[in-house]
C-alpha cells in the first residue's frame, strides 16, 4: 500500500471515529497532495508525499513560534497537534550524530574544501536525506564540516 493510499485509510479511520481533529488534519493534507498532482499533472510517489508532509510539517513549526511569540498559546496548541498528526507519515528520522556522519562523508565524497562548496554539498545532502533528516540539522552539520568542524 503506499503511502498516499494509507493516508486516504486514515482519514476514512478518522471519519468513522468521528475524530475531528485529526480529520480535519488529514483532509489538509491530502488537498496538498491533490494540489500537487494537478498542478504538474503527475502522480505522486511515497518520497513526494513525504516531501509534501515535510513541508507542511515545516510550516506548522515557524507557526508555533509565531504564536507562541505572540501570546496566542490556543493556536500554537492546534498547530501542535498538526504536527503530531503529520509525523506519522514521515519515516523515522536521523539523529544528529547520524547526520554529522553522512554529511562528512558526502563532503569527503565531493572533495569539498570550504564554504564556497555548500551549495554543492547541500544538493548531494539533500538527495541523499530527504525526508529521513531535519534540514535545519543537515544544514548546520554541513556548515559545520565544511568550517573544518
Amino acid at each position: 500500500m503506499s503511502l498516499k493510499d494509507q493516508i486516504t485509510e486514515d482519514m476514512k479511520t478518522a471519519m468513522r471515529a468521528k475524530d475531528s481533529e485529526r480529520l480535519g488534519t488529514i483532509r489538509l493534507l491530502l488537498a496538498a497532495l491533490k494540489q500537487k498532482e494537478v498542478d504538474e499533472r503527475i502522480e505522486l510517489d511515497d518520497a513526494m508525499v513525504v516531501a509534501i508532509v515535510d513541508k507542511l510539517v515545516k510550516q506548522r513549526k515557524d507557526s508555533v513560534a509565531a504564536f507562541t511569540q505572540g501570546g496566542r498559546t490556543d493556536l500554537a496548541d492546534k498547530e501542535a497537534a498538526e504536527i503530531k498528526v503529520l509525523e506519522v507519515y514521515l519515516p523515522q528520522r536521523m539523529g544528529a550524530d547520524e547526520i554529522a556522519a553522512e554529511v562528512k562523508a558526502i563532503v569527503a565524497e565531493l572533495g569539498a574544501k570550504g564554504a564556497g562548496d555548500m551549495g554543492k554539498v547541500m544538493g548531494a545532502v539533500k538527495t541523499r536525506l530527504a525526508g529521513k533528516a531535519d534540514m535545519g540539522l543537515v544544514s548546520a552539520a554541513v556548515k559545520a564540516a565544511l568550517s573544518g568542524g
